[in-house]
């Protein structure tokens, strides 16, 4: 258990930062089913830049690995152009 001040200020602020990336962790990875579950091209082309977006987000933040990010966006793409 933390007996500083400032390690008392820095569990606060991780529970906070841990409860903020769970939910841009979650949210990102929701839209990715919702691509994947997309039959129509026309409407998968125009929902992939917005995933690229949020997966780009979470590599500049540190919450996924680049290379994990760089994966998930060749496989999406290669989905969305074998529709």
């Amino acid at each position: 258990m933390a007996n500083h001040k400032s390690a008392k200020k820095r569990m606060r602020q991780e529970a906070k930062r841990r409860i903020h990336n769970r939910f841009y962790k979650k949210t990102t990875r929701t839209a990715i089913k919702k691509l994947r579950e997309m039959t129509e091209k026309t409407e998968a082309e125009q929902f992939l830049p917005k995933v690229v977006s949020m997966v780009d987000r979470l590599a500049n933040r540190g919450t996924w690995h680049k290379n994990k990010a760089s994966n998930l966006k060749s496989k999406l793409t290669r989905h969305v152009a074998a529709l």
